[in-house]
């Protein structure tokens, strides 16, 4: 039985993300950003929160733990590395590894640059990937503490999942990722039928995930960092693709 999603806002623009085993009954929240919203999506599904994943340390990601944990006493898993700022884990796992709940099992991948620490998750067999703040739809993280070097190695191994999988990111940014994407790679006809249709889902107030690793890859600017024609349209013909990626996040810094 294939997973079952839950998908919701919480605060300004973050996303709620609950993976629901029904083999199991298991259900995992990816990141707590406040702990209404993501209860009682839980309830309205008649799902019960047992897992929680955590992909970074920040307080948009991290605040609604506790307040989870109490009411459900759900199982916290989050990153080794960032074992001296993320509170209420139950279970440290490392990049390379395994997190598990239920029958479900999601490979760990290392992706700093956001935070050092952050990391995502993969579901290959359910073709998931909860990607936090590395992988936005048609963007990418800010780089709080990594170099760019970093986040653009992390997103070369993200492209390389199968083209079917889904994405799940942290926020709701993809209008805005639409508009600058088109600034940079503005021959695009892929980038532009992406973006009329955001600008259409986003005026009906819906959202706009999950997105698809092959969609990234045909309108996502950050992931071809190594294209001659986006490196030509910056002015960086023959560059190398850091000095790239570089430039593109900080334009988008700027935007």
């Amino acid at each position: 039985m294939a997973a079952e999603i839950a998908l919701f806002t919480c605060l300004s623009d973050n996303f709620g993300l609950l993976i629901h085993d029904p083999a199991t009954g298991a259900t995992a929240a990816v990141d707590v950003p406040e702990a209404e919203p993501v209860l009682a999506a839980a309830k309205a599904k008649g799902w019960t929160i047992s897992h929680i994943l955590v992909t970074h340390h920040h307080p948009d990601h991290v605040q609604g733990i506790a307040a989870v944990k109490a009411t459900t006493g759900a199982h916290v898993i989050a990153n080794a590395a960032d074992k001296h700022r993320i509170p209420e884990v139950d279970e440290w796992v490392s990049p390379g590894g395994t997190a598990s709940f239920g029958s479900l099992t999601a490979d760990v991948i290392d992706t700093p640059g956001h935070t050092v620490g952050h990391i995502v998750y993969h579901f290959a067999a359910e073709k998931l990937l909860a990607s936090g703040d590395t992988l936005f739809s048609m963007g990418c993280g800010r780089l709080f503490e990594g170099t760019p070097a970093q986040m653009w190695g992390a997103l070369q191994v993200l492209r390389k999942l199968p083209a079917d999988t889904k994405v799940y990111c942290g926020h709701e940014y993809t209008l805005s990722n639409a508009r600058f994407a088109l600034t940079v790679d503005p021959a695009n006809a892929a980038l532009k039928v992406r973006a009329a249709e955001v600008e259409t889902l986003r005026e009906k107030g819906l959202s706009t995930l999950p997105t698809t690793i092959g969609q990234e890859l045909a309108t996502n600017p950050f992931l071809r960092a190594d294209d001659p024609a986006i490196a030509a349209h910056l002015g960086l013909a023959g560059s190398d693709s850091v000095a790239v990626f570089t430039e593109l996040r900080e334009r988008k810094n700027r935007s």
